[in-house]
């Protein structure tokens, strides 16, 4: 659960776009700590966002909380893809959508590194 701040809220009076981003940023972050996967992409592994979209489907405002939801979508060689939608208490229904994409590289060398075969299986792929 997210709480969402006056100062998310634009002239419109709705969540600035920007904002979805760091909500992302913040959801997959607890999702990967919540699910015990940070250690498989950490000590000399580093995950960097190269991609990130969101669709909007209804206005999200502040005062209130946010719950956003994550999965794994696709794994690839040295990416993962999580899938995350923004959900508000009065509907079903996402307000938003997105995708969120990490490379898995090596952190001395910054170069794409696979993905661990720890992680896949930990996640079910």
């Amino acid at each position: 659960m997210i709480t969402l701040r006056w100062a998310d809220n634009d002239s419109y009076g709705h969540v600035n776009n920007a904002h979805y981003y760091s909500f992302f940023d913040t959801a997959v972050d607890g999702f990967l700590l919540t699910n015990q996967l940070r250690p498989f992409v950490s000590g000399t592994l580093q995950t960097l966002v190269v991609a990130s979209e969101c669709r909007y489907h209804s206005q999200v405002s502040s005062p209130g909380t946010i719950e956003v939801g994550v999965r794994v979508g696709r794994i690839g060689k040295s990416s993962v893809t999580y899938e995350v939608a923004v959900f508000t208490s009065d509907s079903e229904q996402a307000a938003a959508q997105g995708l969120f994409v990490h490379v898995c590289v090596d952190r001395e060398t910054q170069r794409p590194a696979a993905v661990p075969a720890a992680f896949r299986t930990a996640v079910g792929h």
